[in-house]
C-alpha cells in the first residue's frame, strides 16, 4: 500500500534546478571551494588596483605570458589589458607520450578613476607581473581616518 504525500507543485522545479546545474557542471567542469577549475582559470587573470604614492596602478597577474604579446590600451576612461596565454605540458615516459597545451585569448577592462592622467601612462613586466601606473589627483590621495573608541 502507497502512502498518501501531500502535493508540492514546486518540488519538480527542484529536481530541474539539480538536473541543470549537473549540466553546467558536466560542461563547464566542477567548482571547488568557489574558484573555478584549471580549465577555465587562465581566461581572465586576477588583477588588483591601488594608489601609491600619487599613482594610481593596477596589477595584474600574468605567469607565463610573453609581455611582448600583451596589448594595453586607453580609450576615455577605460584601461583595456588584451592577450594570449598558451602553454604546453609534455611529458614523455617510456611506453606513453603525454601532451596537453592550454591556450586563450583575455581581455580585462578596468574603469579608471576620475581625474587620473591617462598622458602618463607607464606599464611594465616583471616576475610575472604586469604594472600600469599613471598619475592621479592629489584629491585621490589616501587621507588616515582615526578611530574613535567608547
Amino acid at each position: 500500500m502507497r502512502a498518501l504525500m501531500p502535493w508540492r507543485p514546486f518540488r519538480e522545479l527542484t529536481t530541474l534546478h539539480a538536473d541543470m546545474d549537473d549540466l553546467f557542471s558536466r560542461f563547464f567542469g566542477e567548482e571547488e571551494w568557489g574558484m573555478p577549475t584549471r580549465k577555465w582559470a587562465f581566461a581572465a587573470p586576477a588583477i588588483e588596483s591601488f594608489m601609491r604614492n600619487g599613482e594610481f596602478v593596477v596589477r595584474a597577474d600574468l605567469p607565463g605570458i610573453d609581455p611582448k604579446e600583451m596589448e594595453i590600451n586607453v580609450e576615455g576612461h577605460r584601461l583595456t589589458m588584451r592577450g594570449e596565454r598558451k602553454s604546453k605540458e609534455e611529458r614523455k615516459e617510456k611506453d606513453y607520450l603525454y601532451r596537453e597545451v592550454t591556450y586563450g585569448r583575455f581581455e580585462r577592462v578596468i574603469d579608471l578613476p576620475e581625474g587620473v592622467d591617462p598622458d602618463t601612462i607607464k606599464a611594465t613586466y616583471h616576475d610575472g607581473v604586469m604594472e600600469v601606473t599613471m598619475k592621479a589627483p592629489k584629491e585621490m590621495v589616501a587621507k588616515k581616518v582615526p578611530i574613535t573608541v567608547h
